[in-house]
């Protein structure tokens, strides 16, 4: 638990209440960046992997048993494959059938196909080719039919079903075979590479526990900050939907008034954000071990095998690997989608706290099943569809949140800064057309024709 404020210093002794701190914001005046000179930066650099905070290192050490140096690598050689598995996902088209990473250190890429004719484009990219029967669309459209007969169904005996790309498939976690073999049936999706998974795991909900680093909604239940965000002029943070309510008051850890909730979504989607008043203002920052801070520099969307670390105000920080995206989790209080699975441990009262892959901001903690002491698994709501939904923008290191308006004479899809950007949209910046490589929330430091780990011209 956190000290009290020292005499005067309330607005300062507030910056470090959870998960993730709040300081004051003041946004830049929107301009134009200068010409990029010498060469473009790799996407290590873009990304902030070639410089990880210490707190994420010790974490992998520990968490992953690494090396110092090894975990050094790994940050970087991921950030590297998203860019490679972004340029090969656009190429390939409707054949792409997912990407992933694997190794300690090395970090070797995986990319899928359905055509062997593109193998040599995915070798030269530096990836392995695999050939695989479903292209990654047809396996969304196969979860996206069990989401459907989901809603109709609500067995609880099948808590998790979602799409594994390394295996070319689409999963149903089950308790009771014939239960997943009855939501099976229910989709329409028999015989179609569907395959089930018997588990004695059942995600709950991380939430409602005193004690820690907390912040309450209502007076009562606790959960934990997830990122520092603004709208307009108003500053929050993003959270998780199930931990409030629209209009829920949320009080700091010495129940001190903080803000109030001011969307939320759950189920369906697990998301909220809370605006705070005038004695809290944002910084980029989550607390790491120890307290001490760790820099969000962004939000692109580590891929499958990554490694990924938490914060939460129960347990504190911990490391692991991020195993699906697109995963259905069907909790006792209702179902939830686009989910992403991972290795990584957490216990109630985590709940809305972040998840980092190096610097990018990944989601926030949603629920999962084991604890800290004997491992588990967690699922996090993905940060960009949290962003997009709220119309809100994340506050990173760079301190730019200056959001540029495209001028009358641009075209409609202009690029411009804030908006969140998914793998294959296309934008025109300066008359030139690029392709997004990674999804994420473009900054204004961020731009098209200075980021080649993001945007590829077209």
């Amino acid at each position: 638990m956190l000290g009290r404020p020292a005499a005067g210093g309330r607005r300062a002794a507030l910056t470090v209440l959870s998960a993730l701190a709040l300081t004051a914001v003041h946004p830049a005046a929107a301009a134009e960046p200068p010409p990029a000179r010498g060469p473009l930066p790799s996407a290590a650099q873009t990304l902030g992997a070639d410089r990880p905070s210490q707190q994420v290192l010790r974490a992998l050490e520990r968490d992953l048993r690494l090396t110092p140096e090894q975990a050094a690598a790994r940050l970087v050689n991921e950030a590297e494959a998203g860019t490679r598995a972004g340029r090969l996902h656009n190429a390939l088209g409707k054949r792409f059938a997912g990407a992933w990473v694997t190794g300690a250190t090395a970090v070797d890429l995986t990319v899928a196909t359905t055509d062997a004719a593109d193998a040599a484009t995915i070798r030269a990219q530096g990836a392995k080719a695999k050939v695989v029967k479903t292209a990654l669309g047809d396996l969304r459209s196969l979860k996206q039919k069990l989401d459907a007969a989901a809603t109709r169904t609500h067995a609880q005996d099948t808590p998790v079903w979602y799409v594994d790309v390394r295996r070319n498939r689409v999963v149903v976690q089950t308790t009771d075979r014939s239960a997943a073999t009855a939501l099976i049936k229910a989709a329409g999706v028999e015989g179609r590479g569907v395959a089930v998974r018997v588990s004695a795991d059942r995600p709950r909900l991380m939430a409602d526990i005193v004690g820690g680093d907390p912040y309450y909604i209502n007076g009562t239940a606790r959960c934990s900050v997830g990122f520092s965000v603004t709208k307009d002029l108003q500053q929050g943070f993003a959270s998780a939907g199930h931990c409030g309510r629209a209009g829920a008051r949320t009080t700091g850890y010495d129940m001190a008034d903080q803000g109030t909730f001011q969307a939320s979504v759950f189920p369906g989607k697990d998301m909220s954000w809370v605006a705070v008043n005038s004695d809290w203002t944002a910084t980029p920052d989550v607390r790491g071990e120890g307290m001490q801070r760790v820099q969000v520099a962004g939000s692109v969307q580590a891929l499958v095998g990554a490694s990924v670390c938490r914060s939460g105000s129960t347990t504190g920080w911990h490391c692991g690997t991020i195993e699906q995206h697109d995963t259905s989790v069907r909790y006792a209080e209702g179902t939830v989608d686009g989910l992403t699975r991972t290795t990584v441990c957490a216990e109630p009262g985590d709940s809305g706290g972040p998840y980092l892959a190096g610097a990018q901001a990944q989601g926030v903690t949603s629920g999962g099943s084991g604890d800290c002491t004997s491992g588990g698994t967690t699922f996090y709501q993905p940060i960009n569809p949290l962003l997009g939904e709220f119309a809100l923008t994340l506050k990173t290191a760079s301190g730019r949140l200056g959001t540029p308006t495209p001028g009358p004479n641009d075209p409609k899809d202009s690029w411009t800064a804030g908006r969140v950007y998914g793998v294959g949209d296309t934008v025109v910046r300066a008359g030139v057309r690029y392709q997004c490589l990674q999804s994420h929330q473009a900054q204004d430091v961020w731009s098209p024709e200075g980021t080649p780990a993001l945007w590829q011209r077209v």
